[in-house]
């Protein structure tokens, strides 16, 4: 798979990202550096803890590597959870269930993107 189907799959905006990095190559290398992000399990940690401020902090920088990176699906879930838990407020289990789904389909495509461009 190259980068186009890549953002094709994940319902992202291949040519907003491209314009705004100014390359492909540059695209790549920040996609592929989303696997080491470990954002997402301190999300989950958090609210298995019912820590809901540092949840947030959480959920505010995977909505900003999803803006940053025009993962457009993924973004609109993590910024639904996002807002739920911005001025303490709790998770709904819905929109977390939501925010999972998506990050896992984004996380495994972006493994295959990883594993088809070495």
């Amino acid at each position: 798979m190259n980068l186009k189907e890549y953002y094709e799959r994940i319902e992202g905006d291949y040519s907003g990202v491209v314009s705004r990095l100014m390359n492909e190559k540059l695209v790549m290398k920040f996609v592929i550096k989303f696997l080491d992000d470990t954002s997402f399990d301190l999300l989950c940690k958090s609210l298995e803890e019912g820590n809901n401020e540092e949840a947030f902090r959480a959920a505010h920088t995977l909505k900003g590597i999803a803006q940053n990176l025009s993962f457009d699906k993924f973004y609109k879930s993590v910024y639904e959870i996002t807002e739920e838990l911005r001025n303490g407020g709790s998770a709904n289990e819905a929109t977390f269930e939501r925010v999972k789904a998506d990050y896992l389909y984004l996380f495994e495509t972006t493994e295959q993107l990883r594993a088809d461009n070495e």
